[in-house]
């Protein structure tokens, strides 16, 4: 590691590693390892600090730049620039009386979950522990309880941003709308966020956990017939999601996922009568498990047990307006055991307090359910099978997901409604017309 101590407007040393130095790659090292990220120069911030020096040195080199804090929301390999890796970041505060929590960009969830648990609070989180907090809020945030309180991103009050200019900026709702709009399902295109307040929730316990059944016993169509149904049933404190998944038979993975097909219902409920909703689902067919239970927060994990072992994977989505249930059964198919690849499809149930108005760029708020696959190994192999996949789904598609649009390289279109569109475009050219920050997803002016 390396000191960089020539910068245009700050004589502030930079821990920096160039790709021949030792260390370089470790530093690179996230959750995706299907493609690489190979910047000409990576600066290891620790401060804020650190971050306007490397934006403000960047800018006077018109050097690309861009950020990472664990790596899973990666679009696809690059070459040169400049990268700031925000791992180092990692410092959480909540205040209980206010119930809110400061979060520095290298902050994952888990540690949220921790620190907000003895005071009886939870953070609007994702299924996955291990995900940076701040990436998956500035891309909306669709969390285990997001139909009853809404996107993560609807529960910002502050953001801390260095732009392009080099300027760090406190933006609230009052202060600066626009920037808080852009930034909040704008993703990394304006800046890097290096400390948000956010929102949490009086949540002590749900009741939460997984169904899964036997594929190759049960009718995965029936299944899905049978949750679509269930779904207009249940109220706003549930959020739910059918998953279907067919392991390799490997010796990589436990003796009892080794080529098992396994259909599944996940399921998180603050609200009463837990055995009650889910009744319905347990009568389908043989259980495979069964891991409903009442669990403190802390265990909020647990409803979907994601792998948690760095991986190559790609992934793709559709927001839906309706689920085709004949459609999305032909999906299933073609991502099924026949496939020969490692598929995960999971349908999220939508609405609720996710269909509510937000001062934010969040798109697609009227679709009623989320639909994504992620496969596992090489991106031609992955866009052979999900491209005709998602084909099928078009004429109930309004548009895409930036969160779970794993490795789609520059693919913006379908990230945002016309409108959102333009007016992102607009705040890009007024706060990065360079175009510095293009290694994130992002939209160009």
């Amino acid at each position: 590691m390396s000191y960089l101590t020539e910068t245009t407007d700050s004589t502030k040393d930079l821990h920096v590693l160039h790709p021949d130095d030792a260390g370089y790659d470790d530093e690179l090292a996230g959750f995706q390892t299907g493609f690489a990220q190979r910047p000409a120069m990576i600066v290891a911030a620790r401060s804020t600090e650190d971050v306007i020096a490397a934006v403000r040195y960047a800018a006077h080199r018109n050097l690309p730049i861009g950020v990472q804090a664990t790596g899973h929301g990666l679009p696809g390999p690059s070459e040169g620039g400049l990268l700031i890796t925000t791992k180092r970041m990692d410092v959480v505060h909540v205040d209980p009386r206010a119930r809110t929590v400061r979060v520095q960009a290298g902050v994952r969830w888990s540690q949220v979950v921790a620190a907000a648990e003895p005071y009886g609070l939870a953070p609007l989180n994702g299924s996955a522990p291990g995900v940076g907090a701040v990436s998956y809020t500035l891309g909306g945030g669709l969390g285990l309880l997001a139909r009853e309180f809404g996107y993560a991103a609807d529960h910002v009050r502050r953001l801390d941003i260095v732009t392009a200019d080099g300027r760090l900026r406190h933006v609230t709702r009052e202060s600066e709308p626009d920037l808080y709009w852009a930034l909040l399902g704008g993703g990394h295109g304006l800046g890097i966020v290096t400390e948000l307040e956010i929102g949490l929730v009086p949540v002590r316990t749900l009741y939460g956990g997984s169904l899964s059944f036997d594929g190759r016993e049960v009718d995965p169509a029936a299944v899905l017939r049978a949750y679509e149904a269930w779904t207009r049933t249940v109220p706003d404190t549930l959020t739910s999601s059918f998953g279907a998944v067919c392991y390799p038979d490997v010796p990589e993975l436990p003796p009892h996922l080794r080529g098992r097909y396994e259909i599944s219902v996940h399921v998180a409920h603050t609200g009463p009568d837990g055995d009650r909703l889910v009744a319905p689902l347990r009568g389908l067919g043989p259980v495979l498990t069964d891991s409903l239970r009442l669990m403190p927060y802390a265990e909020s994990h647990t409803v979907h047990s994601d792998p948690d072992v760095p991986h190559a994977y790609y992934g793709e989505s559709a927001v839906l307006e309706e689920l085709d249930v004949p459609k999305a059964t032909e999906v299933i198919a073609r991502t099924g055991p026949d496939s020969g690849a490692l598929c995960v499809l999971q349908i999220r149930h939508l609405g609720g307090a996710l269909a509510q108005h937000a001062p934010n760029s969040v798109p697609y708020r009227e679709g009623r359910f989320l639909l994504g696959l992620l496969t596992v190994g090489g991106r031609e192999e992955a866009r052979a099978l999900l491209d005709p996949a998602f084909a099928l789904l078009e004429p109930v598609t309004i548009g895409r997901a930036l969160n779970f649009a794993f490795g789609a390289g520059d693919r913006t279109e379908g990230l945002y409604d016309a409108e959102t569109r333009k007016r992102l475009a607009g705040l890009k050219s007024r706060y990065d017309p360079a175009n510095l920050f293009r290694r994130n997803y992002g939209v160009s002016a």
